[in-house]
This record gives C-alpha cells, sequence and structure tokens, in this order.
C-alpha cells in the first residue's frame, strides 16, 4: 500500500484520539505531527515509506513545540542520523486529514 504525506498545516485525525494533530513538518517520505498537550507537546513522526508512525528513537528528544525543531527533526530522520522508534511504532493508521486553509486577506482569525 502506499501512503502519502499530508500538506503542511492538515489536520490529521488517529483512531482513539479525540483532537486532531497538525502537520508542522513534511517532506515526501516523512512529516512531524504535534498536537498540545499540557505546557508542551505530543508529536509523532510518519513514515510513509515503511507505512509507520511513532516517536523518534532518540532518548533525549530534542523537542517538538516549535517549527524550527520539527525541522530539525524532520532532518535528523531524512539523513538517518534518527529513525521513527521501533519499540514505540505503530502501524500507519491515520484515518483521515484536512487541509487547512488560508484565511482571506484582511480577515483575523
Amino acid at each position: 500500500m502506499t501512503h502519502v504525506i499530508p500538506p503542511l498545516g492538515s489536520r490529521v485525525y488517529v483512531p482513539g484520539e479525540k483532537r486532531p494533530v497538525t502537520v508542522r513538518a513534511r517532506n515526501d517520505r516523512f512529516a512531524v505531527c504535534t498536537k498540545p498537550h499540557f505546557k508542551t507537546v505530543r508529536y509523532f513522526v510518519l513514515d510513509a515509506e515503511n507505512g509507520v508512525r511513532g516517536t523518534e528513537n532518540l532518548i533525549f528528544c530534542m523537542g517538538a513545540e516549535t517549527d524550527a525543531e520539527c525541522e530539525e527533526m524532520l532532518a535528523r530522520v531524512t539523513a538517518g542520523e534518527s529513525e521513527v522508534s521501533h519499540r514505540n511504532r505503530v502501524p500507519w493508521d491515520i484515518c483521515t486529514h484536512v487541509e487547512v486553509q488560508p484565511a482571506p486577506q484582511g480577515v483575523t482569525v
């Protein structure tokens, strides 16, 4: 089965989760997705080639709170410096994703 990485900014829905995660960084193979969790975020990395999602395999994660940290994580997994954790990975189980449309000019959200 071929998996397609959702567009940047999309809301991704996962079974068993009430709220969606947001695609914060992506390329053709990987995406870093986050959602707020108290004063930090919960995250996972989507791997389209292997059809899995999970956390990064670093003992002390570098963080995924900002777009810059998400881009750094994406660069590490793309370069092979880290990967989706074998212990914490699950099969690709995304139910759906919704692309977020930018607000029209002059409209504040």
